[in-house]
């Protein structure tokens, strides 16, 4: 098929100085976009700020290499942090056609020995950092016509060892992302997540929650740029399909989905009934279909 084309389109990318997020904002520069590249350069844990400038770094990268790309050095867990990269961007390209939350931060520990204020760090960084970024963005996908959102959860979220803080707040990203995709099929905006799995300094974080074959095999198969593909195909304006969240590791790409079973039915229902029927509540069968939101009004 024709080589998917991004010129004109103008795109903001959160946690893209490094890992997954720089993939996507390379690659969407290499096909023409104009990119904000969206840093703060903090740790992954999220316990504060490097001496560093990853952002710049990758700007320069994109420049040099003659696409174009500008800095965005703010905190997505912050209402105005939010609001400056979308400003980025209309500032310097005059648009905003799609927005990819990448931004991200790990750390694991024990359920009983985490403090609220991880959660709530945590909450803040994905959770809200996803919610205010589509918010300032939200008039501006509106404008364009075919606005995007690609917003990044984990598979962490159906359960995890050491991570419930973590997932859980990409669990939040996943309500948030279907709900979205509801509202946004008025104004032909789609929103969309990803589940990626790579060897990045996050997986490195998660190292204590993964068996060393696992984290191996993540540093040395599993890429960024191998997540980055699927990024750019969900916020191409060809891309109709909404509400909807993806596994993408290695190479591979499969569509995750929550299903109803058929389940049973019974007006005079009892916990016997509820016991003895069991297996037919939880068998999935060829009725249990993923529920799909339709893009047409």
């Amino acid at each position: 098929m024709e080589e998917l084309d991004f010129t004109g389109r103008a795109i903001v990318v959160t946690g893209a100085g490094r890992g997954i997020g720089r993939a996507h904002a390379l690659l969407l520069a290499s096909r023409g976009a104009s990119v904000v590249v969206g840093d703060l350069g903090a740790r992954t844990d999220g316990s504060g700020v490097e001496d560093e400038d990853p952002a710049g770094a990758v700007v320069a990268e994109i420049t040099d290499a003659g696409g174009i790309a500008v800095a965005a050095r703010a905190d997505v867990s912050t209402e105005a942090g939010a609001a400056s990269m979308v400003s980025a961007a209309v500032e310097h390209f005059g648009r905003l056609d799609a927005l990819i939350s990448n931004a991200g931060i790990v750390r694991t520990a024990r359920f009983d020995e985490v403090d609220l204020a991880e959660y709530q760090r945590h909450l803040d960084v994905h959770y809200f950092g996803s919610l205010l970024l589509a918010r300032a963005a939200w008039p501006h996908l509106k404008a364009s016509g075919s606005g995007r959102i690609v917003n990044t959860i984990s598979a962490a979220m159906l359960g995890n060892p050491l991570m419930t803080h973590y997932g859980s707040s990409k669990g939040a990203v996943f309500g948030l992302t279907r709900n979205l995709a509801i509202e946004g099929v008025a104004h032909g905006i789609t929103v969309n997540a990803i589940a990626p799995g790579a060897g990045t300094r996050m997986a490195e974080n998660s190292a204590e929650s993964l068996a060393p074959e696992v984290l191996e095999y993540l540093r040395t198969r599993l890429l960024p740029e191998h997540v980055a593909p699927v990024a750019a195909y969900l916020v191409h304006p060809s891309c109709a399909v909404t509400g909807e969240v993806f596994n993408v590791a290695g190479g591979a790409v499969n569509r995750m989905a929550v299903v109803n079973t058929a389940g049973i039915h019974d007006p005079a229902l009892t916990p016997e009934t509820v016991a003895e029927r069991f297996d037919e509540v939880m068998a999935i069968t060829p009725d249990s279909a993923p529920q799909t939101i339709s893009t047409e009004q």
